[in-house]
């Protein structure tokens, strides 16, 4: 006989609990900020993200508006004045009509990326190279560790150490006054070369469990039908440690993409400083600091439903091609 479901176990009603929990949670928010009297600017949101920018042409001299085989002129005494219009220009005369120097001749209207979109692409660009340079020192750490010889242990291990032991924070400000200037390296590299070697440290710890994970028994089978070891590693044992490390890498990607935010330091346009510079120019803080927590949201949400698609494409092959 199976078990009678208890209603508090209801999986409808549990979604319909929860949803109304956060709007509830939501609404206090809310109802607190408006004792505070703020006024909510929620229009000129958009405009983070993209604007339109009125582009003038103005007239370097006076004289007679022309145009001649689709180049525009001011034509008078001294000769012709050149104008540097286009057919995307609006003309704000008609051929043929006097213009005065500082007139207006032509305008047109341009659409541009925000500083929202600016910030993003700035910390999807240093999340990236971060993200390369974290695999690369992880694995390589990884197989320091579980080298046979002692000194590539020692290596990875007092790496490991220092690099868990000390606050990121502290070690963007060492790459950026110290390493950066001696070897003159861009404020960008400081930033990517910080957090590549953080979260590389990390990287090498999750992936030389997920490699002591796997029975040691495969490892000498391989060996014995004449595999290399290095083969072995490639084909065989890293392949599954890295199905089993899978949601924990994910979860390190969504870290890294997060922890970029402290770029923002060491004057690295990212999404976090776009938000400062917007605060301090519109004086809204709920609305800016809501807006830069949904995009990086939409990031980590993004990394998060990749690495699920990921491990259920595994899962169902059985391992990793």
């Amino acid at each position: 006989m199976s078990k009678k479901q208890s209603l508090a176990q209801n999986k409808t009603l549990g979604h319909f609990i929860a949803f109304a929990f956060y709007i509830a949670v939501g609404y206090f928010l809310y109802s607190a900020a408006s004792g505070m009297n703020y006024e909510w600017k929620w229009t000129s949101i958009p405009k983070y993200f993209v604007y339109e920018q009125n582009i003038n042409v103005t007239a370097p001299t006076g004289g007679v508006l022309m145009e001649e085989e689709g180049k525009y002129f001011l034509k008078n005494d001294d000769g012709k004045t050149y104008l540097d219009i286009d057919s995307s220009y609006e003309l704000e005369y008609n051929i043929g009509a006097d213009i005065y120097e500082f007139d207006y001749v032509a305008s047109k209207t341009i659409t541009k990326a925000g500083p929202v979109l600016i910030g993003l692409w700035t910390t999807l660009k240093i999340s990236f190279f971060a993200a390369i340079l974290t695999f690369i020192i992880g694995i390589v750490t990884a197989l320091m560790k579980l080298s046979s010889y002692v000194f590539l242990k020692d290596i990875a291990t007092v790496y490991i150490t220092l690099v868990r032991g000390t606050p990121l924070l502290v070690q963007i400000f060492l790459f950026y006054f110290i390493v950066a200037n001696i070897f003159e390296l861009d404020r960008f590299v400081a930033g990517v070369l910080s957090l590549g070697i953080f979260f590389g440290a990390y990287m090498a710890e999750v992936l030389r469990g997920a490699i002591q994970s796997i029975d040691k028994g495969q490892l000498e089978a391989a060996n014995s039908l004449g595999i290399s070891h290095f083969q072995a590693m490639r084909y065989i044992i890293f392949p599954q440690a890295l199905k089993r490390a899978l949601p924990t890498l994910v979860g390190e990607m969504i870290a890294l993409v997060k922890d970029s935010s402290l770029v923002s330091v060491i004057a690295i346009t990212d999404l976090t400083k776009v938000g400062r510079e917007i605060v301090a120019n519109t004086f809204s803080p709920f609305e800016t600091w809501i807006v830069i927590a949904l995009v990086y949201l939409s990031i980590t949400f993004s990394l998060s439903y990749l690495g699920h698609l990921l491990e259920k494409k595994y899962n169902a092959k059985g391992g990793m091609a």
